[in-house]
């Protein structure tokens, strides 16, 4: 009915307002403005990202609450007694663990990572596809099961060296995932241009995939340090201190809700300082294919002699992440009864 009178208001093709004039095309409705299904459409489009962003909105306000109630502890405790908790020689140790452990898995992961997603992405291995469902494979074992596993199998595994290995083998899929995706999207011709004009294997690596795997590296290594930052399970089997057990142990030991506390806004602020790293590293820049036509397939690089060196880096890895904590637990299920 809107539209019937909206059509109404406008004057007839001849000019003279008779009724017998047939009335405007429904194109010509749409150019004047008027509602049609499209911008009902539209409409509700936009009502349902309204909605999506409410609900986002809301989940972000929650999240927010442990932070909220940090500096509201923080807040009655009082300035002296805060200093008094955060700069203390206990606090310079954990920061120090902690530090340490991140600055030295998360770069392994990187080299592990990148290294894996190549030879199954775009080498020739033996088994390509096996081996890629096996680099992920260890996502599905819990951090603290693989430490249980390999306290089992070690029983003097401790210290920063421990925590680095079984942190190493329980998370370095969240590395391999984006970047092995990283890998199947990019444009082959960048490279072959490279190399016409030059540039050896080692070379177009270094100057033109590895700068377009940037976002995935960053990503992934993200993803690492605040599960490294957040981990309980996996230090505590290896007796390894961090902020997260420190700050556990404070509660059980002493219900010392500001000391706590105070652990907790140090890891916080740690937690900030890395995703601050990861936004400069990332940069701006992005990579996209600007020319006509689809992208050709990419060619598997033949390994030849490199296939037995390069085969052991994925076998390795699989029975580092996945062997030990199966023959571990196997283990205990074949013992069975008072025995386990």
């Amino acid at each position: 009915m809107a539209v019937l009178a909206a059509a109404r208001s406008f004057p007839p093709a001849g000019g003279n307002g008779s009724a017998s004039e047939p009335m405007q095309s429904a194109a010509e409705l749409a150019r004047s403005g008027l509602p049609t299904g499209i911008a009902a459409g539209q409409w509700t489009r936009r009502r349902s990202i309204s909605w999506i962003s409410l609900a986002a909105i809301l989940v972000s306000l929650f999240s927010l609450l442990p932070l909220a109630f940090i500096i509201w502890i923080a807040v009655q405790t009082g300035w002296e007694t805060v200093s008094a908790l955060v700069f203390r020689p206990r606090v310079g140790e954990l920061l120090v663990n902690t530090l340490l452990l991140v600055v030295l898995a998360v770069p392994i992961c990187i080299v592990l990572s990148v290294t894996l997603a190549w030879l199954t992405e775009r080498s020739s291995l033996p088994g390509a596809r096996l081996w890629a469902w096996l680099s992920v494979a260890p996502l599905a074992i819990p951090a603290f099961v693989h430490s249980y596993a390999w306290i089992t199998l070690v029983p003097g595994l401790h210290g920063l060296w421990a925590g680095v290995l079984v942190s190493v083998v329980a998370y370095f899929p969240f590395l391999y995932l984006p970047v092995a995706a990283a890998l199947r999207r990019l444009d082959p011709a960048l490279e072959d241009a490279a190399a016409a004009v030059g540039l050896g294997p080692w070379r177009v690596f270094r100057r033109v995939v590895l700068p377009q795997l940037r976002l995935a590296i960053c990503g992934g290594s993200l993803l690492v340090g605040l599960h490294l930052l957040a981990e309980y399970g996996l230090y505590v089997f290896i007796r390894f201190d961090t902020f997260t057990t420190a700050i556990v142990d404070q509660f059980q030991s002493t219900f010392n809700g500001p000391a706590a506390n105070m652990l907790a806004a140090v890891l916080v602020t740690c937690c900030f300082v890395l995703l601050g790293i990861e936004v400069l590293v990332r940069g701006e820049e992005r990579y996209a294919r600007v020319g006509s036509g689809a992208a050709r397939q990419q060619q598997r690089t033949r390994l030849g002699r490199a296939t037995i060196p390069c085969l052991a880096l994925p076998v390795v890895t699989a029975l580092l992440a996945l062997g030990v904590p199966f023959v571990t637990i196997g283990r205990w299920l074949v013992a069975g009864g008072a025995d386990v």
